[in-house]
C-alpha cells in the first residue's frame, strides 16, 4: 500500500464488477454445455457446470453485497459488515458441493470420445476465464473486497480446469493408437472436481477466520493511521491500536495518550480532529472508539 494515497473504496464500484461477472458466465455456461453435450465431452459439460457454480455465486455475491451495505441498527450497532463473509462463506460450501457432485457424475458416466470442436471451445474458455479471474482478483484487490476475490480465486481454478478439458480432448483424438488414452475425458471430469473442491475449502476456511473477528495486520497501513494520531498538538503516543474488519467497514479501537496538563473539553475536540483525518484517509473506517490515556513518564518527572 502506498502510504500517501487514500485507499480506494467503492460499493457502487464492486456491484458493476459482480454483473460483469454474472453475464460473462452466463455465456461460458451456455457455450460449455451445449458444446459439450454435441460433442459428446462429459469433462466439458463438468467444466460448464463449474462455470454455473461460479453463476450462482455471483448471485449470492451481489445479494450478499447489498446485505453488508445496509447501515446500524439498535441489534447491529456496527453494521451489517460481516454478512460479506458469510456470504463468501456460502460461495465456499457451493463450491465444494459442486465439486463432489462433479467427481460422483464422472464415475458412473460411460466411455465417449469427444470432438475436435471440444478443444477449439475450450481453448476460447481459457483466454476467457483468465482475463476474467484477474479482472476480479485486481478489482478484488483494489476495493478490498473479500467476495470478488473469492470470485476471482474461483475462475481461477475454471481456466485450470479448461487447460485439463482441452489437453483431455486433445489425448482422446489418439484413442485408435493408445487405447487407454479413452479415459482421458472421464479422468479430466474427476480432476476438474478436485480442483473445485481445494478453492471452496480454501474460501470456507479463511472466511471462518474473519468472520469469528480477524484485524488488519498490514504494518505499513498500521504506521500510516498511527502517524496520523500522532501528528496532532498534546498527543505524546499510541499505547493500543486495533483495526477489525467487518465486511466492507473497519471498526478502529485505540488508546491515545494525552499530555497531563490538557483539559478534558480540549481532549474531547483533539479526539474529534483525529477521527475526522483517519475517516478522510480511509473511508472504510466508520467506526472509531479512542480512549484518552495520562502521561505517566510526566507523572514521574513532576
Amino acid at each position: 500500500m502506498v502510504l500517501n494515497n487514500k485507499p480506494n473504496f467503492s460499493i457502487g464500484k464492486i456491484e458493476k464488477v459482480m454483473i460483469v461477472s454474472f453475464f460473462v458466465n452466463i455465456l461460458l455456461v451456455i457455450m460449455k454445455v451445449v458444446v459439450g453435450i454435441l460433442g459428446s465431452s462429459g469433462a466439458l459439460i463438468a467444466d460448464g457446470i463449474h462455470s454455473f457454480s461460479d453463476l450462482v455465486t455471483d448471485v449470492i455475491a451481489i445479494i450478499g453485497n447489498n446485505f453488508a451495505k445496509r447501515p446500524a441498527d439498535s441489534e447491529h450497532p456496527f453494521g451489517h459488515g460481516k454478512t460479506e463473509y458469510i456470504t463468501s462463506l456460502i460461495i465456499g460450501i457451493i463450491i465444494m458441493l459442486v465439486g463432489f457432485t462433479l467427481i460422483n457424475e464422472m464415475m458412473k458416466s460411460q466411455v465417449t470420445n469427444p470432438s475436435k470442436i471440444v478443444i477449439i471451445i475450450s481453448f476460447v474458455t481459457i483466454v476467457t476465464k483468465l482475463l476474467l479471474a484477474l479482472f476480479l482478483v485486481n478489482k478484488g484487490k483494489k476495493y478490498d473486497n473479500s467476495i470478488l476475490i473469492a470470485s476471482g480465486k474461483e475462475s481461477t481454478t475454471d481456466v485450470l480446469s479448461s487447460i485439463i478439458v482441452m489437453f483431455s480432448a486433445i489425448a482422446m483424438q489418439f484413442t485408435d493408437k493408445y487405447t487407454f488414452l479413452q479415459y482421458s475425458d472421464k479422468i479430466a471430469g474427476i480432476i476438474v472436481g478436485v480442483f473445485i473442491i481445494n478453492v471452496g475449502f480454501g474460501i470456507v476456511k479463511k472466511n471462518i477466520s474473519m468472520t469469528t473477528g480477524e484485524q488488519v495486520t498490514d504494518e505499513e497501513y498500521l504506521t500510516k493511521i498511527n502517524d496520523i494520531i500522532i501528528n496532532n498538538d498534546d498527543v505524546t503516543g499510541v499505547e493500543k491500536l486495533v483495526i477489525l474488519k467487518y465486511g466492507p467497514y473497519y471498526k478502529l479501537e485505540g488508546d491515545v495518550i494525552f499530555k497531563n496538563n490538557i483539559l478534558l473539553n480540549e481532549a474531547h475536540d483533539k479526539i474529534d480532529i483525529i477521527e475526522s483525518k483517519i475517516k478522510e484517509y480511509d473511508e472504510r473506517i466508520t467506526y472509531i472508539t479512542i480512549h484518552m490515556s495520562p502521561n505517566i513518564e510526566e507523572n514521574e518527572i513532576q
